[in-house]
């Protein structure tokens, strides 16, 4: 059975940072893309960042320069480096493969950027 368990997530002020990690389970992991998305109250879910299998990444232009996405295939686990956060970062983030697999959505990890 696959799950997702993402971790990580907290209050933060703007221009602070925090390292999410998702931690999967059920052997999708080593040949899947990876993504990291995010949802924010009344949005729609958005894709942030994706990595490849041998650790290429992409990243949406509203993050580039600001977050960096990786993965241990040992570990199983993909992380989401997140600095200068801003308010507008304020999300439930959520990973998954590339193209999303609906049954794969885990409970998220919220963030919020607020002074």
């Amino acid at each position: 059975q696959v799950q997702l368990v993402e971790s990580g997530g907290g209050l933060v002020q703007p221009g602070g940072s925090l390292r999410l990690s998702c931690a999967a389970s059920g052997g999708i992991f080593s040949f899947n893309v990876m993504g990291w998305y995010r949802q924010a109250p009344g949005k729609q879910r958005e894709l942030v960042a994706a990595i490849t299998s041998g650790g290429r990444p992409n990243y949406t232009d509203s993050v580039k320069g600001r977050f960096t996405i990786s993965r241990d295939n040992a570990k199983n686990t993909v992380y989401l480096q997140m600095n200068s956060l801003k308010p507008e970062d304020t999300a439930r983030y959520y990973c998954n493969v590339l193209p999303v697999i609906q049954n794969y959505w885990g409970q998220g990890t919220q963030v919020t950027v607020s002074s």
